[in-house]
């Protein structure tokens, strides 16, 4: 079974800077691409940014210049460091990752958390 954990969210003011963790643990024999994700009231999920397991990063036009992933892969552990953060950067963020297990391939998501934007 493979777990993927995300910390680091909160309430921060319109501006500032927060860095989000996603940690992947359990039965894992490589992670493939990770991937974060968001979720504001009444949309859809959106693509954020993402990592290849080469270190390729793409980012969603919205957050370019201002988000940047990076991830640890001897942690099996990704982030997103969100710098001049907007109230519409407000949602649950989500950490999403492509996982080999010893008996598979399996997509994962973790459980999200809040990140709120005050103006």
């Amino acid at each position: 079974q493979v777990q993927l954990v995300e910390s680091g969210g909160g309430l921060v003011q319109a501006g500032g800077s927060l860095r989000l963790s996603c940690a992947a643990s359990g039965s894992i024999f490589s992670i493939n691409a990770m991937g974060w994700y968001r979720q504001a009231p009444g949309k859809q999920r959106e693509l954020v940014a993402g990592i290849t397991s080469g270190g390729s990063t793409n980012y969603a036009d919205s957050v370019k210049g201002r988000f940047a992933i990076s991830r640890d892969n001897a942690k099996n552990t990704a982030y997103l460091q969100m710098n001049s953060l907007k109230p519409e950067d407000t949602a649950v963020y989500y950490c999403n990752a492509d996982v080999t297990s010893w008996n598979g391939r399996y997509d994962r998501w973790g459980q999200g958390t809040q990140v709120t934007v005050s103006s």
